[in-house]
């Protein structure tokens, strides 16, 4: 019964994605990532000496784009790794130190843990970085704070800066409060919203663009377009961008069920299914039961470990509520809090950061309705759009 249910599910999910994908239009040409359009960088790289900025996800031809670039007779000097890791993925804010990657023997540096931003010594004797990092347009996923560092030190050291582009997931809208420079933090650097609409190519320029780096420097930056990509569509990838991310499905997710993160509630980390669930053993409604446990390389000891939770099952949400797709869905965090018993204890330090000001948790504890806080958002988002716009290639 359990494999029937599970192939039921899936048969759904992908009912639904094709409905998704002919009303968009999605059924086209396909997308084409700057890593695979070797034509446009190749000639950029010979005789250099290249540093990579790059994880599991960098994949060009369905292999790592680091051992494709050695296998071609490129020059890789040096691999920095983000969150992660590189080729063996870490826990989600788990320190990764250097090391030699195993397969090509070259000297990995990690931009998570002692340090988030390349040295000068980190970039001597490099001619220029290649950044290929999959993101998945959510502001407080920490690619994009990768990325804003690596931009600064090859400013600030005169490295030229060739992004490859990737397409956004969650790339078709703009919805959140935007971030307010307080709250400023690595799942946070800059004036966005919590779903900000542009590919990282793009974001990159506009980081660029708006001198949003220290001191108003300004990297020299190239960018390597997607083919046969537009926003208006709802783009999958290939490989799963970290290990808690597994499916298209928790990606869309992932805006809204992030906040939980920052409350003493669950979001499934420690299960087969992260970010596509919620819950706490003293949630009073549900009917949907988890147990968290320990999984090396992808949640050690996570919140409620070895406690039955109880809570909702959200992997099929976006096939039941296809017009909830779009936007970030409050409906749940709100109903959490007002069912929670003692309130002064539902929220973390952390939920701020995520949210990107203090006003979100403070909405939600007045009882403001979701209507009421979306209204809210309205100025900030209208604003930037307006930058958002300058920077658009797609």
């Amino acid at each position: 019964m359990f494999f029937s249910g599970r192939m039921e599910r899936d048969f759904r999910v992908a009912a639904f994605m094709v409905f998704i994908m002919v009303f968009t239009g999605m059924l086209q040409a396909q997308v084409i990532p700057g890593a695979d359009r070797t034509e446009l960088y190749y000639p950029l790289l010979k005789g250099k000496s290249i540093g990579v900025v790059v994880n599991q996800a960098s994949v060009s031809g369905g292999a790592n784009i680091v051992d494709v670039l050695v296998g071609h007779g490129l020059n890789v000097a040096r691999i920095f790794s983000p969150e992660h890791g590189f080729r063996v993925s870490a826990e989600a804010g788990q320190d990764v130190g250097n090391s030699i990657d195993s397969v090509t023997g070259i000297p990995v540096v990690s931009l998570f843990g002692s340090k988030k931003k390349p040295t000068p010594g980190d970039l001597k004797s490099l001619d220029l970085i290649l950044f290929d990092i999959q993101d998945v347009g959510v502001r407080f996923y920490t690619y994009i704070s990768t990325l804003s560092y690596v931009m600064e030190a090859c400013a600030e050291n005169e490295v030229p800066l060739i992004v490859l582009d990737r397409p956004n997931p969650n790339g078709f809208y703009v919805d959140g409060p935007v971030l307010e420079k307080q709250f400023c933090s690595f799942v946070g650097m800059h004036p966005v919203p919590v779903v900000y609409g542009m590919t990282i190519g793009e974001y990159a320029c506009m980081v660029n663009g708006e001198g949003w780096m220290k001191n108003g420097v300004k990297c020299d930056l190239r960018v390597i377009p997607l083919e046969n990509y537009n926003h208006s569509a709802r783009t999958g990838i290939p490989v799963k961008p970290s290990p808690n991310l597994i499916n298209l499905n928790a990606i869309l997710l992932y805006p809204s069920l992030c906040f939980f993160e920052g409350t003493s509630l669950s979001i499934g980390r420690g299960t087969p299914f992260p970010f596509e669930v919620y819950g706490h053993p003293d949630l009073g409604y549900g009917n949907f039961y988890f147990t968290p446990e320990s999984i090396r390389g992808v949640s050690l000891h996570p919140p409620m470990e070895g406690r039955n939770c109880r809570g909702e099952d959200l992997r099929d949400f976006y096939t039941i509520h296809s017009g909830e797709s779009g936007k970030i869905y409050l409906g749940w965090i709100i109903r959490a809090y007002q069912d929670w018993r003692d309130k002064s204890a539902f929220f973390t330090g952390y939920f701020d950061k995520l949210a990107g000001n203090s006003l979100l948790r403070q909405q939600i504890i007045q009882g403001k309705s979701e209507k009421e806080i979306r209204e809210s958002w309205d100025a900030g988002i209208k604003k930037f759009k307006r930058i958002r716009g300058k920077y658009l290639m797609y």
